[in-house]
């Protein structure tokens, strides 16, 4: 075996290695399966046994496992499902925690630069709807009326940093993004106008002819839209997530005139493609990426991480605990939960600010750690929540 395929097998063998671990350990204590895959990245990453480093293979494994996680996200998107009140508060909710976020950014770094503080701020506005999107799967909440809520709040809480990464840490002023962003909403909603429209007979013909055989040509427009419009985002020095997520809305409008089998068919072949190849490598690279040695450098450092961590549960958490206060008890502390758990953008927008030299890696560390920890904790005890909201009222549970 050569020395650059290497790497590649090791992170091939954990992504199969951590759904076995989460099912042994799922007999105490349910794990996320993501979060194994991140733990599992550090273990064997330069922080802990230094065996895998990044190659040019595994970066652009990794890259386009997040591009795919954006992709599922926007994919997962029901609009009759988001319409009235829940997206109402969901977009309320995410704008007041970018004001808390940008306001506590001021605050902990207020000697630091304007962009030093941005993505602070909007690294502690991200929800993990990619990552929740299968915890909520397995727990059979998303097509409840609870996963709906949830589903808003993860929509806003990653649809909005991302816009707010394209126009703010975008390298460039403020009106070159807005005109940028403007563009590409312009192409956006062109291709959305005719994904509204059905499918021409003839492609919709062979859509379905290739369903179950070597064609797959469902599986294939999918792939080509989303690798367009993360072209398209790139070109227009936009955040390319922006394209993938915009992606996924557009493939499920496409496809949205199929049979509810073909349509669940297609479903499970995107998330065989994502969940089942390049979306784990996404989580163990990340994990690779984690610098525990920054993190673990002072005892200063070390102490930002459980601070990190309160300020998520601050700024995502409490805002969507204040606004659903016509909910019981139960069922606003499981939003909050949920709401609070934060993990990719955090990855990408405190790597911007590394890479800017306007984030130090021991600062960085200690939020990707806190991100951790979120998305470990959080969506459990939301679960429980949950669980306990949909004994007391069992519509809660009803789709």
């Amino acid at each position: 075996m050569s020395h650059d395929s290497a790497p590649f097998l090791i992170v091939l063998a954990l992504a199969f290695v951590a759904p076995l671990a989460a099912d042994l350990l799922g007999r105490r204590i349910p794990v996320p399966t993501v979060v194994l895959e991140l733990l599992l990245g550090v273990l064997v990453g330069p922080s802990v046994l230094d065996w895998v480093h990044e190659t040019s293979v595994l970066t652009f494994a990794a890259n386009f496992g997040l591009a795919f996680l954006m992709f599922l996200a926007g994919f997962e998107i029901d609009p009759s499902r988001l319409n009235g009140r829940p997206l109402r508060l969901a977009t309320l909710g995410w704008v007041v925690s970018l004001v808390v976020g940008l306001a506590v950014g001021l605050l902990l770094v207020w000697s630091g630069s304007t962009m030093s503080r941005l993505v602070v701020g909007l690294a502690l506005t991200t929800t993990a709807l990619g990552t929740l999107l299968p915890i909520l799967r397995d727990a059979g909440a998303l097509p409840t009326r609870f996963g709906a809520r949830v589903m808003a709040i993860g929509t806003l809480g990653e649809f909005g940093p991302i816009v707010a990464i394209s126009l703010l840490l975008g390298g460039r002023n403020a009106d070159a993004s807005a005109v940028a962003l403007a563009c590409f909403a312009a192409v956006t909603l062109v291709v959305l106008a005719f994904a509204r429209r059905p499918l021409p007979s003839a492609l919709d013909r062979v859509v379905r002819a290739t369903l179950h055989s070597s064609g797959q040509l469902a599986v294939r427009l999918a792939v080509l839209v989303l690798a367009a419009l993360v072209w398209a985002a790139d070109e227009l020095g936009l955040d390319a997530l922006l394209g993938a997520f915009a992606a996924g809305l557009i493939i499920r409008l496409l496809l949205s005139d199929m049979p509810a089998e073909s349509r669940e068919t297609v479903a499970a072949k995107l998330d065989a493609i994502g969940f089942g190849m390049f979306i784990p490598v996404f989580f163990v690279i990340s994990g690779v990426r984690f610098d525990g040695r920054a993190l673990f450098a002072d005892l200063g450092t070390v102490a930002l991480l459980p601070l990190f961590l309160a300020l998520l549960l601050l700024v995502r958490g409490v805002p969507t605990y204040l606004l659903e206060r016509a909910s019981p008890v139960a069922v606003r502390l499981g939003l909050a939960l949920f709401a609070s758990a934060g993990l990719p953008l955090i990855v990408v927008i405190t790597g911007i600010g590394v890479a800017e030299g306007e984030l130090r890696a021991g600062t960085a560390a200690a939020m990707v750690g806190a991100g951790m920890v979120s998305v470990l904790v959080f969506p459990l005890l939301g679960l429980r929540a949950y669980r306990k909201a949909r004994a007391a009222d069992p519509a809660m549970a009803e789709h």
